[in-house]
């Protein structure tokens, strides 16, 4: 730890339900970092859904976001209910809920509305009051917004990162939205390393003649491969997926096979053994109270037929395009950690009584400082949807750039959270 930095653990007991404060109670986790005490509070909301906060080494606070962040505020790190040290929603601790209904009831409760009530909770405990600051990224930026609805008294600024939602919009539009954004990452990908159009195909055809199940006994689908394409909205993301494949056979001695180093690296980016939520609520995120989501990312797939790798292995010499940040019940089947909560995932795609997450006119009459920064390439948070929403926000200033992908806060550097609190700081002058 560098010298100077303390860290402090905290954890929190809250309601399962929030509606039910007498009710069932849960556990929630947070690290606090700082080198103040006398400094103001910023709470740090993760991306997923279903991802815990970082861990961060000593490089991060030597050069990273942490590092400026905790020159000006003492800054807690949330485990979002569900994920680290938090109480746990995994294939290990689901099944002490009960049948599947029970699980996905359980679940319902692990979206951002709740996500934002916890923290009111850990506010007024850890300040006595008074309003502390949020830096989300991503699905953080996602609950920083419900947060300005929802809470507002309870902000004294807002910080987001690559997470500005569409207010109205329902999971059919997200990924209406997105397929053509992974088609475009497909492009550049492939123009970057043209020798990959032939290597991704003999990988699909192999996959498509072979069963193939990976050591830690993950089915290795077409479908599953296709997917790896997530990384392609990082900064480094094409030049891992070309190093992944360029390797990805071996000779044995009766036949060419699948190298090993090819298959563990592909079972760990493809597993979700340490993000399950994150298969589970992914498309809750989105739902507006507008009926059930109904597995909107393979419906809508259905509109884009060049993502179908079945059709242009058969038919054609195109490329075999990579999907970005979607959930298929089929997710369900290929990962084993996923498998024993195949019947809940069903029930929560078939779930209708999701509440909106998003007042528009309470939003629409904002006072809480916020800043935005949203990146013109983003895979995952789509431009336009993103600067609607920032229109519909009243105060939120935002910085549109292409100088970093979705993941610009933690490989820039300090350069992103710099120029957010540098927009901080210009309108605190201006006040």
């Amino acid at each position: 730890m560098p010298s100077g930095i303390r860290t402090t653990d905290h954890v929190f007991t809250v309601p399962l339900h929030h509606d039910r404060p007498g009710g069932e109670q849960i556990e929630v986790y947070a690290r606090e970092f700082t080198a103040d005490e006398s400094r103001p509070w910023l709470v740090y909301l993760q991306g997923g859904p279903g991802h815990r906060s970082p861990r961060p080494l000593p490089a991060a606070l030597a050069g990273g976001w942490l590092s400026r962040a905790v020159q000006d505020y003492r800054v807690l790190l949330l485990d979002q209910r569900g994920t680290g040290r938090s109480t746990p929603a995994t294939r290990q601790t689901l099944p002490r809920r009960g049948d599947a209904r029970r699980q996905a009831e359980y679940l319902t409760a692990f979206r951002a509305d709740s996500i934002v009530r916890d923290a009111e909770i850990m506010r007024r405990r850890l300040t006595g009051g008074a309003p502390w600051s949020v830096l989300g990224q991503s699905f953080g930026g996602f609950c920083a917004v419900h947060y300005l609805s929802a809470a507002p008294e309870g902000l004294a600024e807002v910080f987001i990162t690559g997470g500005v939602p569409t207010l109205d919009g329902d999971a059919d539009d997200v990924y209406r939205a997105a397929y053509p954004r992974m088609e475009d990452k497909n492009a550049l990908f492939y123009h970057r390393y043209p020798q990959d159009v032939d290597a991704a195909r003999e990988i699909a055809e192999f996959l498509r003649e072979h069963e193939t199940v990976l050591p830690d006994g993950t089915l290795l689908t077409v479908e599953a491969f296709q997917s790896l394409g997530i990384v392609l909205g990082t900064t480094d993301g094409a030049d891992r997926l070309h190093y992944l494949l360029e390797d990805a056979f071996s000779q044995t001695v009766h036949r060419r096979e699948l190298s090993d180093r090819f298959q563990w690296q592909v079972q760990a980016a493809l597993s979700f053994a340490e993000r399950p939520l994150y298969a589970l609520l992914h498309e809750a995120i989105y739902a507006q109270g507008a009926g059930p989501t109904a597995w909107a990312a393979s419906r809508v797939r259905k509109e884009f037929p060049r993502f179908d790798a079945e059709k242009v292995l058969s038919e054609s010499a195109a490329p075999v395009l990579f999907t970005g940040e979607t959930i298929h019940p089929w997710h369900f089947r290929t990962d084993p950690a996923l498998r024993p909560l195949r019947a809940a995932g069903e029930l929560l795609a078939a779930y209708e009584d999701w509440r909106p997450l998003y007042d528009v006119s309470v939003l629409g009459a904002n006072e809480v400082p916020a800043f935005a920064t949203v990146y013109t390439d983003d895979l995952y948070v789509d431009l336009k949807q993103s600067l609607v929403s920032v229109e519909a926000i009243r105060g939120l200033t935002v910085h549109v750039t292409d100088e970093y992908e979705h993941d610009g806060l933690n490989a820039s550097g300090t350069d992103v959270i710099d120029h957010l609190l540098g927009m901080a700081r210009e309108a605190r002058e201006v006040r």
